[in-house]
């Protein structure tokens, strides 16, 4: 009888546990929100490889929490312009932050 109640207690704990694990916190995202943050990612790529101004592969694309950084060296300042107005026109974009470098 005291096992069952032990077992059931762990159990119980480590359910728990491993839902406070999903939780997010001020510097890690939560489950839903990383899928969010990965989806975002992918049209901002998608929509600068689409664009024949901007050479995709010159540009690195992170996103945390709907703030999407630009990074990396870029060919002119007409590709840094044209690289935050795409991303900024992608649905789910809070605030884009760049640290693209005109070579």
């Amino acid at each position: 009888m005291r096992i069952a109640h032990f077992l059931k207690a762990l159990f119980a704990s480590l359910l728990i546990l491993s839902m406070v694990a999903c939780a997010p916190t001020a510097t890690r995202e939560g489950t839903g929100e990383y899928i969010d943050d990965t989806v975002i990612t992918t049209k901002v790529k998608a929509a600068l490889a689409a664009d024949p101004t901007v050479k995709a592969t010159e540009v690195n694309v992170e996103t945390f929490r709907g703030t999407v950084q630009l990074s990396g060296f870029v060919s002119s300042q007409e590709a840094v312009r044209k690289a935050l107005e795409l991303t900024r026109a992608v649905a789910g974009v809070r605030g884009v932050k760049n640290n693209m470098v005109v070579k």
